[in-house]
């Protein structure tokens, strides 16, 4: 499986971006995908992921920011982030889950948020 992750760049306080990761390969059920973030000299955290069913679960850090979807018909999953602050600054990777507990994570994209 290969996840790959577009949508990071440079935006400034309170701006927008729009995370994309597009999961192929031999995928045959994607279960949870998600997005964790990981700034420098921090542990990577998750900010959001999103069953199959479509429940959401935050980190309260981004909640009422952040907005996760995806496209089951193109196994890809995403990330509104809107009110960005310097503190959101991290590379972010998408985690995707299938059946049989197997797990895969992307390459990463970087978001820096200016002040």
């Amino acid at each position: 499986v290969q996840l790959v992750e577009s949508g990071g760049g440079l935006v400034q306080l309170g701006g927008s971006l729009r995370l994309s990761c597009a999961a192929s390969g031999s995928i045959f059920s994607i279960n949870t995908m998600g997005w964790h973030r990981q700034a420098p000299g921090k542990q990577r955290e998750l900010v959001a992921a999103i069953t199959s069913g479509g429940s959401t679960n935050y980190a309260d850090s981004v909640k009422g920011r952040f907005t996760i979807s995806r496209d089951n018909a193109k196994n890809t999953v995403y990330l509104q982030l809107n009110s960005l602050k310097p503190e959101d600054t991290a590379v972010y990777y998408c985690k995707v889950f299938t059946s049989g507990s197997y797990s895969y994570w992307g390459q990463g994209t970087q978001v820096t948020v200016s002040s």
